[in-house]
């Protein structure tokens, strides 16, 4: 679909990244008319673009005409150097925490102000939940994204601060309240939910620190979501500390984590 210039001085490339940039985790389906306006293209064009990148494998278009990112997207998107690596280490951990547990497991890292989710395991006995790989959720409303909030960069944390969204009613948006939760998840090294991202769920997690020359850092953060209605959530963490300490060594050991 490269070409040259399209009107506008903007090129098919840059327009059909528009078109794609357009989805995001608060808008993962979109019609044709919203598509348009999100990216700043003309409709007659959109629509050309959405035809050409649904066949492509790009987009998806459902039943009741709306469009979301196709099956390709997520399966290249995972094959990115570090991500696969990450996913390949860890998925042994993982599947172990998930058999002691029953419940789902997550590892996600941080991409800007979200939780970007590389793995998930779950199984019928798990409670549902809203993320699923590749998702990107908002930090300050997860387990694994309040670890993850927790060990950003002042500027990150700032930003998250200024504006928080609220997911549910059960959200912390106030920023005073939010910063305090945020020294208590470095003061004792694990992060707590409940019904922050979803109704009926609750979620702990734990940092994935990897040893590097300046000190530990970390790498990524790792959770188990559960019933609301739990009362063990801080027995859960041994359990996600042990395999987090798994995850760290293995990544300390691979080029892309040194």
């Amino acid at each position: 679909m490269a070409g040259g210039a399209a009107a506008g001085g903007r090129s098919v490339t840059s327009r059909a990244l528009a078109v794609l940039d357009a989805f995001d985790a608060a808008s993962p389906r979109l019609t044709l008319t919203e598509i348009a306006e999100r990216s700043g293209t003309p409709l007659t064009t959109a629509h050309r673009l959405l035809a050409e990148l649904t066949a492509w494998g790009a987009l998806s278009r459902r039943a009741d005409g709306r469009y979301e990112i196709g099956r390709k997207l997520w399966d290249l998107g995972l094959l990115a150097p570090v991500q696969l690596e990450l996913r390949q280490l860890a998925a042994p951990f993982l599947l172990d925490v998930h058999t002691a547990t029953r419940d789902t497991v997550h590892l996600a890292v941080r991409e800007g102000v979200h939780a970007l989710y590389v793995e998930r395991i779950s199984g019928r006995e798990s409670v549902p939940v809203v993320s699923q790989v590749g998702s990107r959720l908002p930090l300050h409303a997860t387990g694994v994204g309040k670890v993850l909030l927790a060990s950003a960069p002042d500027e990150v944390v700032a930003q998250v601060l200024a504006a928080p969204e609220r997911a549910t009613r059960h959200t912390v948006v106030d920023p005073v309240r939010l910063s305090r939760e945020l020294a208590e998840v470095r003061r004792r090294g694990w992060a707590r939910t409940a019904e922050e991202m979803s109704l009926g769920t609750a979620s702990v997690a734990v940092p994935v620190r990897v040893e590097r020359a300046c000190g530990p850092v970390v790498a990524a953060a790792l959770g188990i979501v559960v019933p609301s209605h739990r009362r063990d959530l801080a027995r859960l963490v041994p359990v996600l500390e042990v395999a987090a300490r798994g995850v760290g060594r293995a990544l300390a050991r691979t080029a892309p984590f040194r």
